[in-house]
């Protein structure tokens, strides 16, 4: 377990804002962060557990107490099944799946961020999220000051959306067990880009590694994999989700898919572009990407308020001019 004085959180989030922090502690097993947490909370430090900086808003005054950087490191698997610690950097997880041939989570590579922060949003992308595989998810619960194993019916999962996250704070991810499917191939593609950019029809399937290389390809093609020389890349990967509203409330020209019991889900991308934000829109230092409308980059000098309010800024449009609400995917901390 490492303490520095001099850390801010500009250098460990992907959006690069975000001020000085108080005590930064660093630790490499799930033990060590056990007991930091324990520390923080015993001492009325305010804490805040950080993973790969990859969908944190962190506020420009910095942080006051303790910011823990989980660093635990390492897969254990049994059979089809992987135990992976939460520090784990996760397209090094997805890329040893497809390695290892383990289909499940292979249209998930090139997503930034740790493995523990994995069940807390509930990632997705084309047509896969982690709650299709996830068995276990073992947590220190500070309320209940111990640790406990999760099943997936207590972790809640939804569209972006877990029981972890909506009760913020609480439980701290330590390690995440995922059950995947053993072969060369992968699941079903569901999802209509990746299939006609991989030449399969939906729900056919295809080798890991093609997958894995599609998506990447993708991926890349919009700013989103994680890369210090490629500024479009530094921002916190889609900013707003994609709005379910019920099917009477669809908005016209809007691509939109069902989201059963009559709902339909809009695509937040083209909300945005239609909204006046098109891709390339800057203000100041921020903007959104180049490549893609749904990201919001910054550049050197830029701060949460001014992205958070140029975020404002295309709710409040979009809402005016489609009836709908945008929210936001990353999470905005606040000291």
């Amino acid at each position: 377990m490492q303490v520095r004085r001099d850390a801010r959180l500009s250098d460990l989030t992907t959006l690069a804002v975000g001020g000085p922090i108080d005590r930064l502690v660093e630790v490499g097993t799930s033990a060590e962060l056990v007991a930091a947490v324990q520390e923080a909370d015993e001492a009325g430090r305010p804490m805040l557990v950080l993973g790969g900086g990859s969908n944190v808003v962190a506020p420009d005054e910095g942080w006051p107490g303790d910011v823990v950087l989980v660093r635990s490191q390492g897969i254990e698997r049994s059979g089809s099944a992987l135990t992976v610690q939460a520090g784990h950097d996760w397209d090094e997880l997805v890329a040893f799946t497809v390695e290892n041939q383990l289909a499940g989570a292979e249209a998930l590579s090139g997503i930034p961020g740790s493995t523990g922060a994995t069940p807390i949003q509930n990632v997705g992308a084309y047509g896969q999220e982690v709650a299709q595989t996830i068995t276990a998810v073992r947590v220190w619960d500070r309320a209940e000051k111990s640790e406990r194993t999760l099943a997936p019916a207590d972790c809640g999962f939804a569209y972006r959306d877990s029981r972890l996250k909506r009760e913020p704070g609480r439980f701290v991810v330590l390690e995440v067990t995922f059950e995947l499917h053993p072969g060369a191939e992968s699941r079903p593609v569901t999802y209509a880009e990746l299939a006609r950019t991989l030449g399969v029809e939906i729900g056919a399937t295809a080798p890991l590694s093609d997958v894995r290389r599609v998506v990447l390809e993708l991926r890349r093609g919009k700013g989103m994999v994680w890369d210090p020389a490629d500024p479009d890349s530094r921002s916190a990967g889609s900013f707003f989700t994609n709005p379910i509203v019920a099917a009477d409330r669809a908005v016209d020209g809007c691509p939109n898919w069902p989201a059963g019991d009559g709902l339909v889900k809009l695509s937040a991308a083209w909300l945005v572009q239609h909204a006046g934000f098109g891709r390339g829109t800057r203000d100041g230092n921020v903007g959104t990407s180049s490549r893609h409308s749904l990201a919001l980059t910054t550049e050197d000098g830029a701060t949460a308020a001014e992205l958070l309010a140029f975020a404002d800024r295309i709710v409040a449009t979009a809402r005016e001019q489609f009836g709908v609400t945008l929210e936001r995917e990353p999470t905005a901390v606040r000291p």
